[in-house]
């Protein structure tokens, strides 16, 4: 029986042509090293400066500056590089930095480091839908603060943020901006200068481009300039290190494909989460949709499951080859409730019973309707889902 795969949010299968045009600089002559000038060199460099441009032209950056595209091992690294640099670039003006409450790790506690080292923190709460009110960021700044940093979509619940109206306070006042656009670009329109964007983050695996692999994009002249890795003089003495080059033509060419067809692919996708959301919350009791109802990614649904755990019906599903997953981390044998769903107000005994589901490429309308059939004789036996869990060796109630 197929795998269905409900977890695009986590990570998604390389596109079968990203992997091609990554082989391709892997062997033959097209193995150099960027920084070298014969020949080999030029033309792995020539091949980085194309993606350089394929990711400009995606987020409306302008590809006659392209030291505004940064290449990086991934979201983490580039959230870190951004607000690092941010923060200390611009600390002789302040060291006020402002964030929300349902940040990715990567930026949550690459803040909270700052708070640490003399920085002032604000975390901003959200509402029931996971959302930051403009007027709490509004009331938030100082004449302390040096950057804002929140998420352009979330990666538990889906919610897009009111971005743009952020980022035109940010810019009256004069205050860095940086937005982490991992779970939204590729799915939503991401345009840096409607945006009002100083520094955006997006990464490689989320995209159908390899692990491994993402980018920072910084705006010329903004208040940026400090480079978590020294060594050599690579991404104009932004992030020492030889280049991967594969991997960045992997990033490169899932980009170029990706925007290709966001527009129908999106429309699709948000039809299948639709199904997904009304049948669940009509269908069957005690299912609560989770994240904003309108205002939310075309291919995510998340939801609470009443009297159910997450890890239950992981296992469940798994076992009938369906791929999903939940908001709650299982860490050293202890169950912690999600971050998001706690600042969303969910009570913790309630978050536990969450789960993600994120479409993709490879889905269908069959997908959904073998879902949904599933997932009605889970909630229709829950004694069986019990007595499951507890022969995987994890006991209901850890």
């Amino acid at each position: 029986m197929r795998v269905i795969y409900f977890d695009h949010s986590a990570t998604t299968p390389v596109n079968p042509v990203v992997a091609d045009e990554m082989y391709n600089f892997l062997t033959g002559d097209n193995f150099g090293n960027p920084s070298s000038l014969y020949r080999f060199g030029r033309m792995a460099r020539e091949a980085i400066e194309g993606a350089r441009n394929n990711i400009a032209l995606a987020i409306g950056a302008n590809p006659s500056q392209p030291g505004e595209i940064v290449f990086t091992s991934g979201g983490t690294e580039s959230d870190n590089l951004a607000i690092h640099g941010a923060a200390y670039a611009n600390r002789s003006r302040g060291n006020h930095i402002i964030t929300s409450a349902v940040e990715h790790h990567a930026v949550l506690n690459t803040v909270k480091a700052l708070g640490q080292q003399g920085f002032k923190i604000t975390i901003l709460p959200v509402d029931q839908y996971g959302m930051v009110d403009v007027r709490d960021v509004a009331e938030a700044i100082t004449d302390q603060t040096i950057l804002i940093t929140i998420m352009h979509a979330n990666n538990e619940v889906g919610t897009i943020m009111p971005i743009a109206e952020i980022g035109k306070l940010a810019q009256k006042r004069g205050i860095t901006f940086h937005v982490d656009a991992v779970q939204s670009f590729g799915k939503i329109p991401v345009n840096v200068d409607e945006l009002r964007v100083d520094l955006l983050t997006i990464s490689g695996h989320k995209i159908y481009g390899p692990k491994g692999t993402g980018a920072l994009y910084i705006r010329t002249g903004a208040g940026w300039k400090q480079s978590l890795l020294h060594g050599g003089a690579q991404e104009r003495l932004r992030r020492a290190g030889t280049e991967n080059v594969p991997g960045i033509v992997g990033l490169g060419k899932a980009v170029e494909l990706i925007m290709e067809n966001m527009e129908q692919e999106s429309k699709r996708l948000s039809i299948l989460r639709d199904k997904l959301i009304k049948e669940l919350t009509s269908n069957f009791k005690g299912v609560k949709l989770t994240g904003h109802p309108y205002q939310r990614l075309p291919n995510h649904a998340s939801f609470l499951f009443e009297d159910m755990e997450g890890e239950e019906l992981q296992f469940q599903l798994d076992a009938q080859n369906i791929a999903a997953s939940t908001g709650s981390a299982c860490t050293s044998g202890s169950m912690e409730p999600s971050h998001v769903l706690l600042a969303m107000g969910v009570p913790p005994a309630e978050a536990y019973g969450s789960l993600r589901l994120t479409l993709g490429a490879g889905n269908s309308n069959d997908d959904v309707d073998r879902f949904l059939a599933v997932m009605g004789s889970i909630i229709e036996n829950p004694d069986e889902t019990i007595e499951y869990f507890k022969s995987c060796g994890l006991p209901k109630g850890i």
